[in-house]
């Protein structure tokens, strides 16, 4: 796991968060209710798909800070190591680039500063053919939307509010005989969780879940273990966006079956601001 690079880690941490608890037809007939007054399962489901997707093609538009505290525990549970990076998330050529501002506190070394001006130069200067494979590889990381309307099945197991706002809560279990396809539809059997869906404009609020059965990722680099858990939390900044707020994951994992880690990360988001990316285009 120590050999994923980070930007790949952040999108792993989002993947599992949201297929412990997302998209997926009612498993069974909920209690009754009223029709005229509140929606079932698979209509919650439904419309929290559309919000998402909306949200998802909006924070494309958005520059954010980025505190993501990455921690190492002992046997015990005892912090053994801790890296703190501070990054401001900015856009070029329709790219996030991660922006380097702290690290453990401080400002970034020279070597720090060298390989974060080299990778901003060459995102830059990106060609057409870049620029393409790039986008290519974000709709593939985003395409296990898709495969979550088959991977599980959902409950809808009562309401609450959360952060000041009424929710929809709904329990999430695989569905029992899908067969995974995609990238990333192997672990959908292996997760379960709660999601919590706001009943204004069906944004996620919170994400709740926990690996059921241990599973492997990259070519069986690690092994993420059975009990490990993830809570992802969200914020609505206006117009019906709901972007990340904090992301906290406490995970087990199996390094090529010889090395034991216990990680903890928490990811936490702030100063989400609308940018038009007008700084840079794509060199022709």
């Amino acid at each position: 796991m120590e050999t994923l690079a980070k930007s790949r880690m952040e999108v792993l941490l989002v993947l599992v968060a949201a297929s412990t608890a997302l998209f997926a037809q009612s498993r069974g007939p909920d209690k009754p209710q009223d029709p005229r007054s509140a929606l079932d399962a698979r209509q919650i489901v439904g419309l929290s798909v559309a919000a998402t997707e909306r949200s998802w093609r909006a924070r494309d538009h958005y520059t954010y800070m980025e505190r993501d505290e990455d921690r190492r525990l002992d046997s015990l549970g005892q912090l053994k190591s801790e890296d703190v990076d501070v990054t401001r998330m900015i856009l070029v050529n329709g790219a996030r680039f991660e922006q380097l501002m702290e690290h453990n506190g401080q400002p970034p070394s020279g070597k720090e500063q060298r390989k974060n001006d080299e990778d901003l130069d060459k995102l830059k200067h990106e060609t057409p053919v870049e620029q393409t494979a790039r986008l290519t590889k974000d709709q593939e990381n985003r395409s296990f939307l898709r495969d979550l309307l088959e991977a599980f099945d959902f409950h809808l197991i009562g309401e609450e509010t959360v952060g000041g706002r009424p929710a929809y809560v709904l329990e999430a279990t695989p569905h029992p005989g899908y067969r995974a396809h995609g990238k990333y539809g192997k672990m959908f059997s292996k997760v379960e969780g709660k999601l919590w869906v706001d009943k204004q404009d069906f944004g996620w609020i919170k994400v709740d879940g926990e690996v059921t059965q241990s599973f492997s990722m990259g070519l069986f680099v690690a092994r993420v273990q059975r009990g490990s858990h993830i809570i992802m939390e969200q914020t609505c900044v206006g117009d019906a966006v709901w972007v990340p707020k904090r992301l906290e994951m406490r995970a087990s994992a199996r390094i090529l079956f010889l090395k034991s880690l216990d990680i903890e990360r928490i990811l936490t988001y702030s100063d989400y601001r609308v940018t038009t990316d007008g700084s840079y285009s794509v060199s022709r």
